[in-house]
């Protein structure tokens, strides 16, 4: 199977086409490349890459591709509030039109990686299905990947097979690593600083997967009969896999010996929780979904990767790591236009 993967010089991506040529697919990418140099260690090139911003894809970039794996976009809400109306361009109309291209050039199935964000605030007792629980996006972020689900999974139909993956909030090894997410800031705060800062109370609750298993969810729907997953979403996550913040940072905290957790209370009782349903991706594709990272054993290879590359404090909050200040950098630079384009 042939498979094009726009966002493949990404955090998630750099992973997943490396994963996925391991299990021998044709892999290609397709990618703007602003977070190309954001390299901590050697990331997998054994493949083609077309360097292209996601807005001007043409029919014929899709290159006879089976499979689209979508994952192009501007990465968080602290991203999608930087310039006005360019989540909207790059998030949403964009996504909408790589399908519609994909489905004229007769891709046969296209893995659109939307976001559990859409769900918004919540009450935390009650597990978040679906389709059954209310959508409440509240950023330019959360509403554009809702938007787009929507617009993309209308295209399906016999021919066109359409899947979108929510992910819980994604952590673990890459070699564009991110440290501007939750449990990779947490361990990379621990390790470098012996410090462990909790901004709220510590009690808002945020579902984690590691990237590994997301990659691994991906599979599974590349993998699974059509009248299985089309026109589905699917939460992605584990068994008991929602934890309070707290939990995650007790938790690194037994992992890096000498550390202090500290609750500095900015943010108050943050009504920013969430506990999220993974049922259906657990029960559905239970032969062929088999996630295997838990928080220890992510924590522990976090760990070992950040000895490996000798990861400093200035790492922590540096632009390779966050990718809002690598923007900032290209933008200061000249590099990039306000529109997010190259110059």
């Amino acid at each position: 199977m042939k498979i094009l993967i726009t966002g493949d010089k990404g955090y998630i991506g750099s992973i997943l086409v490396k994963y996925l040529h391991d299990f021998n697919y044709e892999v290609f990418g397709f990618d703007t490349c602003f977070f190309e140099m954001c390299n901590l260690s050697q990331p997998f090139n054994r493949y083609y890459s077309i360097k292209k911003d996601i807005r001007d894809l043409q029919g014929s970039d899709i290159n006879s591709a089976d499979a689209v794996i979508h994952l192009a976009a501007l990465s968080n809400d602290p991203l999608g509030e930087l310039k006005s109306g360019i989540t909207e361009e790059i998030n949403r109309d964009a996504s909408i039109r790589v399908a519609e291209i994909a489905k004229k050039n007769k891709v046969k199935k296209f893995i659109y990686m939307s976001s559990q964000s859409m769900y918004g605030i919540s009450d935390s007792s009650n597990e978040l299905d679906e389709y059954k629980s209310e959508k409440n996006p509240l950023t330019a972020y959360a509403k554009t990947k809702w938007e787009a689900e929507q617009e993309i999974n209308r295209l399906a139909d016999h021919n066109f097979t359409v899947v979108s993956l929510r992910p819980s909030t994604v952590f673990g090894v890459s070699p564009r690593i991110r440290t501007d997410i939750v449990f990779n800031n947490l361990i990379a705060s621990a390790f470098t600083t012996k410090k462990i800062i909790i901004k709220s109370d510590g009690t808002p609750f945020r579902p984690i997967i590691h990237v590994q298993d997301v990659c691994n969810a991906v599979r599974a729907v590349l993998i699974a009969p059509d009248k299985l997953v089309n026109k589905r979403a699917f939460n992605i996550g584990i068994k008991n896999g929602n934890y309070t913040v707290r939990m995650l940072a007790e938790k690194v905290k037994k992992n890096i010996k000498g550390s202090s957790l500290f609750f500095s209370g900015e943010h108050g009782n943050d009504s920013r929780t969430y506990k999220v349903s993974f049922k259906r991706i657990l029960t559905e594709l239970n032969n062929l979904y088999d996630p295997i990272w838990d928080l220890s054993k992510g924590a522990n290879e976090l760990i070992n990767f950040f000895n490996k590359i000798k990861f400093k404090k200035e790492d922590l909050n540096g632009y390779k790591t966050n990718r809002l200040n690598m923007l900032n950098k290209l933008i200061k630079e000249g590099k990039i236009n306000d529109k997010f384009r190259w110059l």
